[in-house]
C-alpha cells in the first residue's frame, strides 16, 4: 500500500485522496492553504453572507445548525449566534447510542447557548433492523446515523422554511482535499449521497427486509428536488469561513462553557466522538477492518498538519491504538442481536484485500499498516516541523463513566448545579 510521506494516511482512504509525486497526499496539499488563506477577509465575506438571512420575514429562526454535543458544535452556536448575530434552531437525529458524557454536553450546550432545540428519534426496533441491514448490504453499522444527521437538518428547513442550514467542517475538504478551500462548497443533495452516504441512500435499503418499509426510511429520506427549490434551503460550511483547528476551538469551549472530555479505546483525542459509544469505537473498528486504518491515524494526520506531532510520534500511536478490539463491541452486539461471528461474516466481503489476506484457520492478516512505512524514502523532504506540541486535556467527569454503561435513549435536555446526571437528578 501507498502512503503518504507526510501523514498518516494510505492511497485507499475510502473517501479518495491522491499522492503526488513528492509522495504527498491531497489533504496534506489543500491543508497547506490554511496558512495562505486571508481569514480576516473571509470572515467579512461570511458576515456580509449572514447578514442576507438574519430576521428574514416568516420565520422565527435564522439558521438551522445540526447538532449532537461535540466540542466542534459548541464552537459553531458560540460562533454564529454570540458572534454573527443570528437566531439559530438546534437540531439533533438521535444516534441511539449515546453516552452519559454526550446528553451532559447537549444538555450543556441548549442550556449554556440558549437556544432552541428539536430531537429525532426514529423507532429503536427500526434502527435495529436498518443496522442489521446495512451491515449485511454495505459493511456499515452507522449508516443510520450518517444518514441521519445529513437529513433531519435539512427536513426541518425546509418544513419551517428556514432557508439556511450551518454546518462545522467540510471533512472531505479537511481529511483528503476533495475540495479546495477556495471552491467554497456547500452540503448539497448531491455531495450527501455521493461522499457522506458514499451513494448509499435510503433508497438503497428499499426492499431489503420486510420490517422496513419505505414509511420507515423516510426519516432517512432527503427532501425532493421540489420541495429543495421551493424552500431554497442552503448548507454552509463554517470551517471555508475560519480558519479550523478543532483542538484549540474546543480548548476555548472547555474555558468558556464546561465541555467534558474523556478517554476513548481507540484513539488518544479526548475531545472528539465521546457523545457516542460507537462513533470511535465499533464503527471505527469497523473501519480498521475493512481498510486496515482507523480514527487515531484521522487525528494524528491532522495534528502531524497542524505541526503538533512528528510523523514518528503518529505511528506509535498508531502502533498503541489500531489493533485494538474495543469492548464496547460486546455492548453493540447485544443491542442489535447479531454473534460476533455473525458481525464478523458481515464484513468479510468488505475488506480490501490489498491489506487484508484470510489464512487456512480462517484467521485474517494484515498484510501492511503505516507502521512498516516509517523510514520510507522522501520523508524528511516533506516533513514538517513540529512548532505547537499540544496535549489532550481530560477534564475531569461530573458523573462516572464505566463501560458497562448502558446506551442512553433518552437523557437530560437541560442543566444547572443541582440536575447534571445523564439521567437522573
Amino acid at each position: 500500500m501507498n502512503y503518504c510521506k507526510r501523514c498518516l494516511y494510505p492511497e485507499n482512504h475510502p473517501l479518495n485522496l491522491w499522492i503526488d509525486e513528492e509522495g504527498v497526499c491531497s489533504g496534506c496539499r489543500v491543508h497547506e492553504e490554511k496558512y495562505k488563506i486571508d481569514w480576516s477577509a473571509k470572515e467579512k465575506e461570511l458576515a456580509e453572507l449572514l447578514n442576507h438571512y438574519k430576521e428574514r420575514p416568516g420565520s422565527s429562526y435564522d439558521c438551522v445548525i445540526p447538532v449532537s454535543g461535540t466540542g466542534d458544535d459548541f464552537f459553531v452556536v458560540d460562533t454564529i449566534k454570540n458572534k454573527f448575530g443570528l437566531k439559530p434552531l438546534l437540531v439533533t437525529y438521535n444516534t441511539h447510542f449515546n453516552t452519559k458524557v454526550g446528553v451532559r454536553n447537549l444538555a450543556r450546550l441548549i442550556t449554556e447557548l440558549d437556544c432552541d432545540h428539536m430531537y429525532s428519534t426514529v423507532g429503536p426496533d427500526t434502527v435495529k433492523e436498518i443496522t442489521r441491514l446495512t451491515l449485511q448490504k454495505i459493511g456499515d453499522m452507522y449508516w443510520h446515523v450518517l444518514a441521519g444527521s445529513a437529513t433531519f437538518p435539512v427536513q426541518v428547513a425546509t418544513k419551517l422554511h428556514i432557508p439556511l442550514v450551518i454546518w462545522g467542517v467540510n471533512g472531505w475538504l479537511d481529511q483528503v482535499g476533495m475540495f479546495s478551500h477556495h471552491d467554497r462548497v456547500e452540503m448539497t443533495k448531491k455531495v450527501r449521497k455521493e461522499h457522506a452516504l458514499r451513494r448509499h441512500d435510503a433508497e438503497t435499503l428499499i426492499g431489503g427486509s420486510d420490517k422496513v418499509s419505505d414509511k420507515d426510511l423516510q426519516a432517512f429520506t432527503y427532501p425532493s428536488d421540489e420541495q429543495l427549490e421551493k424552500s431554497r434551503v442552503r448548507g454552509l460550511y463554517l470551517g471555508n469561513y475560519v480558519f479550523w483547528d478543532s483542538q484549540k476551538q474546543i480548548e476555548d469551549m472547555i474555558e468558556k462553557y464546561g465541555y467534558e472530555t474523556m478517554e476513548q479505546e481507540r484513539t488518544f483525542n479526548h475531545y472528539e466522538s465521546i457523545y457516542c459509544w460507537n462513533n470511535a469505537s465499533v464503527h471505527d473498528y469497523v473501519k480498521f477492518l475493512k481498510f486496515g486504518y482507523g480514527k487515531v491515524s484521522d487525528h494524528a494526520s491532522r495534528d502531524i498538519r497542524l505541526k503538533r506531532m512528528s510523523r514518528e510520534e503518529g505511528i506509535e500511536l498508531v502502533k498503541k491504538y489500531q489493533d485494538v478490539k474495543p469492548q464496547a463491541l460486546n455492548k453493540f452486539l447485544q443491542w442489535v442481536g447479531l454473534s460476533e461471528q455473525q458481525f464478523m461474516d458481515y464484513i468479510e466481503p468488505f475488506r480490501d484485500p490489498e491489506l487484508w489476506r484470510k489464512e487456512a484457520n480462517g484467521e485474517w492478516t494484515l498484510l501492511d499498516s503505516i507502521v512498516n512505512h516509517a523510514d520510507d524514502e522522501g520523508v524528511d523532504p516533506v516533513r514538517l516541523e513540529v512548532n505547537d506540541p499540544r496535549e489532550y486535556k481530560l477534564t475531569g467527569l461530573m458523573e462516572e463513566h464505566s463501560l458497562d454503561d448502558d446506551y442512553i435513549l433518552y437523557g437530560r435536555a437541560y442543566m444547572d448545579e443541582a440536575n447534571y446526571k445523564a439521567i437522573e437528578g
